[in-house]
């Protein structure tokens, strides 16, 4: 621990250790300007396609950067767990996972799978930010990068928030589109769940603890940034 005094470490306990993780919750982009105009009601229809096109770019790289904390974990529980999420995401079949799900969503907002999967509509912002968590993901210690996924910790009240907003202002979507929301209210809090049992099993030390709260800072500033850059693209 260097020179930080052995009570000084005793002294952060479990209980504040989670306080100062969900305490980023406060940056999470559940409250960036534009996602406060999609859960209003006040987004045109150019607005929700940019929207959609330009976040299917981070939708696309969640299982790389989960391939990433699994090939650095040498835990074998915790793989065995994590690799879930990218069943989640990818599917195992034609059709399946999340990925395919923000497809199908893309078309209820009217634009063409082709479109969408291209990138002709992602703007620099966004794949910079995103392109930066996968990178550290891939580069910082895994557990740094486990932390970074506890963003999910807040996830459920933006997914429920925001599949309640679009069917009701936004009618004009078809309904089947909604169904990546739908799942994930559930996979979200299951996620956070062992992402969180991960990180209070593993940081045990002072710094240890403080990396985990800056990674879960970091994505937060990833998300918000990519916020940013498509409120930039599509403001009115």
């Amino acid at each position: 621990m260097n020179a930080l005094p052995r009570a000084a470490a005793a002294a952060w306990s479990r209980e504040e250790f989670e306080a100062q993780l969900r305490a980023q919750g406060s940056a999470y982009h559940i409250h960036h300007p534009y996602n406060v105009l999609l859960n209003t009601g006040a987004a045109n229809r150019e607005q929700i396609r940019g929207w959609v096109a330009n976040r299917f770019y981070y939708q696309q790289n969640i299982p790389r950067k989960d391939a990433a904390i699994l090939a650095n974990c040498p835990d074998l529980e915790v793989r065995r767990r994590w690799i879930r999420r990218i069943v989640d995401h990818d599917g195992t079949a034609a059709g399946e996972g999340g990925i395919e799900a923000w497809l199908r969503l893309g078309e209820a907002v009217g634009l063409t799978r082709e479109e969408v999967e291209d990138g002709r509509h992602l703007v620099p912002g966004a794949r910079f930010a995103v392109d930066a968590y996968v990178t550290f993901a891939r580069t910082r210690p895994w557990v740094e990068a486990v932390a970074s996924s506890l963003t999910e910790l807040f996830a459920p009240d933006l997914m429920a928030e925001r599949l309640a907003a679009f069917e009701h202002h936004y009618t004009w979507i078809e309904p089947g589109g909604l169904a990546y929301f739908r799942a994930r209210l559930e996979q979200a809090p299951r996620d956070s769940e062992h992402a969180l049992e991960v990180v209070t099993r593993y940081c045990r030390s002072v710094q240890d603890r403080a990396g985990a709260v800056a990674a879960l800072s970091f994505k937060c500033d990833v998300l918000w940034s990519v916020m940013d850059a498509i409120d930039r693209a599509y403001a009115d």
